[in-house]
């Protein structure tokens, strides 16, 4: 498998980047530019991950395709296109971003998430972002979110379905759609129901772990570092793996560069557990 993350220090060139990935281990990197950047830019990085072996697993959108504001909802439309042709450009496994919310936050939980409208709104924008771009180098994706449509592999999959594209692909976020008791008890079972789910699907995935309070009422469910919770990610490693020696497992949502350090040993301990060569 690949490992992969979010770079923290700062850079302002290909050489400081690669630097910070180096140090990092990582194998797989988000784009570290986006699609407003020059071509000559764009390039540069480019040509630097083609040089090091550094696989490309994802350009991100994340913009709320349901904001209220209309010019805010325009925008971030305009902008998923843009992203999904950087995808094309440089090759990366996927152009990923969330279906999106009507609630205060942008990616929380709101009534109207949930509404039949909201459903057909997700595969209508789907289906027009990669129609817009017809990519045949990348995939379009929505990761799973614990309040909005995907928030089960099942309904993953039959959005799959229903957007019907070959370019729509699984960004695989289990973690995210632990969001009851019983995933929570599970979820050992959980993780292995999503990737025998949507195995042949699957382009990236993010590794996180999870913990919940002892007494919190009703219910907290938490993300913490990778190492500090109770998912078993030597079984996810192994998990991985079977889809292809490049998939990339990325950590995320870390606040700086010594937890990403943390988080990317812990990975590499688990697939070493799991017997799982780490490029």
């Amino acid at each position: 498998m690949r490992l992969g993350g979010s770079v923290m220090k700062p850079y302002n060139s290909p050489e400081e980047w690669l630097a910070h990935v180096r140090e990092l281990g990582y194998s797989a990197v988000i784009f570290p530019v986006n699609s407003d950047a020059s071509a000559a830019v764009r390039r540069a990085y480019l040509d630097c991950a083609k040089a090091n072996d550094l696989l490309i697993g994802e350009v991100g959108v994340w913009k709320n395709l349901f904001s209220p504001n209309k010019a805010e909802a325009d925008e971030a439309f305009a902008y998923s296109v843009k992203q999904l042709e950087l995808a094309e450009e440089v090759g990366a496994r996927c152009c990923v971003n969330i279906s999106g919310s009507f609630g205060e936050h942008w990616d929380g939980y709101h009534p109207d998430n949930y509404s039949k409208a909201t459903y057909e709104r997700i595969v209508e924008i789907s289906r027009r972002i990669i129609d817009a771009v017809k990519p045949t180098r990348t995939t379009y994706s929505l990761e799973p979110m614990p309040w909005m449509v995907p928030d089960s592999p099942e309904a993953y999959l039959q959005l799959l379905k229903d957007v019907d594209r070959e370019a729509f692909s699984v960004h695989l976020d289990f973690t995210n759609m632990i969001n009851s008791v019983q995933r929570y008890h599970e979820r050992d079972a959980f993780v292995k129901h999503c990737f025998e789910l949507l195995g042949p699907h699957i382009v990236s995935i993010h590794a996180k772990d999870v913990r919940m309070g002892a007494g919190d009422l009703p219910c907290s469910i938490l993300e913490v570092q990778p190492g500090e919770g109770v998912m078993d990610l030597a079984a996810v490693c192994g998990y991985a793996e079977k889809l292809g020696a490049d998939t990339p497992v990325f950590v995320e949502h870390l606040p700086d560069h010594d937890s990403y350090m943390r988080a990317a040993a812990h990975m590499r301990s688990a697939a070493k557990a799991a017997g799982v060569t780490v490029k």
